[in-house]
């Protein structure tokens, strides 16, 4: 960018290449500058910041009268020597015509952080030069951290490189040529909108403006990234665009939205596009939504269509992305390349390669080898191993037709369903495709899942992120608790959203109901509709959606009050009334033995006295008992707690440091 300076015929442009030159205005040696290309003319960016202001009025070393600016060295009969340094002043110098004295401009710069200020006409109080820290945002370009200009009475910051822009008041723009845009320092005026008409973003107090047309740039598009005035080779469209410089109302031909913008239009066709993004929009990709990829055409075509993201109706005379193998599946342009839908990766003229999400390969009839075992596994249907556990969902094999291992002294066993499960898929949980894994039973530290959070010890997961269960949800999904479909939202920027099955606030992916404002986490999303208990005989236990009562229920189990509103299990045989943690506990995939982290491991809790939870107090419930053994060696010490929750919250131990004379817990003791 480049700008005029005080003194100088010729225009200059601000540099920042670590090189140190001397300055043509103080001698000294500089990093940051303003140089002209015409005749070499170097100054260091505070020098030419001091030639900004004409005239100083309260400089400490000359108090009373004012130092003007002058740019041809000193008036005739006066002394050239600076007052303060005693040096020959040069071409640039401050002078006091009632005193006949002077100063360089290499004095004025040292007394920059006194109580010396710069004044500038776009501004009404002093600025004063200072070195941003990361919380301070640039007024111009908001961008933190950096070199600039501070004014303490308002808080205003600005960088050294943006005064610059001081010095175009206004300018011609390729995207509105019918009249010049003027530089406003105050924001909008208040008969327009408050956004760039290019980029979309809030234009903050300084922007260049059109009167006439209402048209109004941030200083990014003004500036620094003009438009094109035309975009050839685009991937949605087979013409040339031109860009249409007036603010008009319209729908985007890419993307099927309506509003207010600057359009690129193709003359040729009536196509006309106001989103920046969509000028960019991919030709073909792949989506989590969907198993084959999808391409981009415009119009969509004739049809009813429903979109596979958010399913809602699709214009069909707009652009849309669509699968040429499923004839009916269809996805908004902006649905489709959202950052939680699509991986970024443009598919155009890449060849489509088979993917390979078989997770065994069949020897014959009866033996087939899984990806996740060495040894070869035979299909058996055998009522001795119900007892057994599945090594991927970690839930006993019962009467299930299962696949055990070859080798006599190998327990590896798998349910045939779990064996099927596809090695590669594609899930709305993650915009790269999830890889099924064996997460070991004897690692040393739990993993919880990322969409439910709940803890698995042991099992097989995708990615090593989500469980079985999660990510073998679709959407839409159908829950008995809502009449609507619920679909996939990922919480970002430190939203919380409530759940309504348990009523615990959730920050990070929920299932949604918009219209209804229902929110549902993937832990209750995926809780079983009936479960059996051993204690309740041959009853089954049925999953209540919550009710108002003004009874109070209590729980069968923990003998707690139950908050009838949320979730619970019941029995319609007994009518007894249980918590869901009471029932199924916070442990999803484990199995006795497994390890929550190293020197913790679940043990079952069958025995006919159950201990009590050293972190709440009550007695244990669930299936599994998390037990803590003594880190010492055999000293016998056990610690038990009822849950994973209760473990994660447990009272650390307490020392004592003599040499602080003071108690404080293990863990915070570095």
């Amino acid at each position: 960018m480049s700008s005029r300076l005080e003194g100088h015929d010729h225009r200059v442009s601000y540099f920042y290449n670590g090189d140190r030159l001397d300055c043509d205005a103080c001698d000294r040696l500089h990093d940051g500058r303003y140089s002209c290309g015409e005749c070499k003319f170097n100054i260091h960016s505070k020098c030419a910041f001091v030639l900004k202001t004409k005239e100083i009025r309260d400089h400490p070393s000359h108090d009373g009268h004012s130092l003007k600016l002058l740019t041809t060295g000193v008036p005739d009969h006066t002394d050239p020597k600076c007052h303060l340094c005693g040096k020959n002043t040069k071409r640039l110098l401050y002078h006091c015509f009632d005193c006949k004295l002077s100063l360089d401009i290499g004095c004025i710069v040292d007394h920059i952080n006194s109580p010396f200020h710069f004044y500038m006409p776009w501004h009404h109080h002093p600025l004063q030069l200072c070195y941003f820290r990361s919380l301070r945002i640039c007024y111009f370009c908001n961008e933190s951290g950096g070199q600039g200009y501070l004014c303490l009475r308002c808080g205003l910051v600005i960088h050294e490189q943006c005064v610059s822009v001081f010095d175009l008041p206004e300018i011609t723009h390729p995207s509105h040529v019918r009249h010049p845009l003027k530089l406003l320092t105050n924001g909008a005026p208040s008969y327009t909108k408050s956004t760039c008409h290019i980029c979309g973003e809030d234009i903050g107090n300084l922007l260049y403006h059109c009167d006439n047309c209402k048209f109004s740039l941030d200083m990014g598009c003004a500036i620094r990234k003009p438009l094109p005035v035309a975009l050839p080779n685009l991937k949605v469209h087979e013409h040339t665009l031109t860009l249409m410089p007036k603010f008009i109302s319209f729908v985007c031909d890419a993307c099927g939205t309506d509003g207010e913008d600057v359009p690129y239009v193709c003359v040729q066709c009536d196509f006309m596009i106001f989103h920046q993004y969509c000028t960019r929009l991919p030709r073909v990709i792949h989506v989590n939504h969907h198993d084959h990829r999808v391409s981009f055409k415009n119009p969509l075509g004739p049809g009813k269509w429903r979109c596979g993201v958010c399913w809602e109706e699709i214009d069909w005379s707009y652009g849309a992305y669509s699968c040429s193998i499923c004839p009916n599946y269809a996805i908004h342009s902006l649905c489709a390349t959202r950052n939680d839908v699509w991986d970024g990766e443009d598919l155009d003229e890449v060849p489509e390669e088979v993917e390979d999400i078989e997770p065994f390969k069949r020897n014959d009839d009866n033996t087939i080898t899984h990806f996740t075992h060495e040894h070869n596994l035979m299909s058996l249907s055998k009522d001795s191993e119900e007892s057994s556990f599945c090594v991927a969902c970690v839930h006993p094999i019962g009467s299930y037709t299962f696949y055990k291992c070859s080798e006599s002294d190998c327990s590896f066993i798998l349910h045939e369903t779990c064996a099927n499960l596809s090695k590669k898929k594609r899930h709305f949980l993650s915009p790269k495709p999830l890889h099924l894994g064996l997460l070991s039973n004897n690692s040393d530290y739990q993993r919880n899942c990322s969409a439910c959070l709940l803890v698995c010890c042991g099992g097989i997961v995708y990615d090593g992120m989500f469980d079985l269960l999660c990510s073998s949800i679709s959407v839409p999904f159908i829950h008995g608790s809502h009449p609507h479909p619920l679909f996939y939202l990922k919480l970002v920027g430190g939203h919380f959203k409530t759940c309504q099955g348990c009523g615990i606030k959730n920050n990070k992916v929920v299932l949604c109901c918009v219209k209804c404002n229902f929110f549902l986490d993937f832990r209750c999303a995926t809780l079983p509709l009936t479960v059996s208990l051993a204690r309740y005989d041959d009853h089954s236990l049925t999953l209540c959606y919550g009710e108002k009562a003004s009874d109070k229920y209590w729980c069968d189990i923990c003998e707690r009050v139950t908050n009838s509103e949320t979730w619970y299990y019941t029995c319609k045989d007994c009518g007894v009334t249980l918590h869901i943690l009471c029932v199924l506990g916070d442990i999803r995939y484990a199995k006795p033995g497994g390890k929550i982290c190293k020197g913790v491991e679940l043990l079952p809790n069958n025995r006919s006295t159950r201990p009590i939870c050293n972190s709440c107090h009550f007695r244990c419930q669930g299936t599994f008992i998390v037990t803590v053994f003594d880190k010492v060696k055999d000293s016998g010490k056990v610690e038990f707690y009822c849950s994973s929750s209760c473990f994660e919250t447990r009272p650390l131990p307490l020392i004592y440091l003599p040499e602080y004379d003071t108690i404080c817990p293990l863990g915070s003791v570095v």
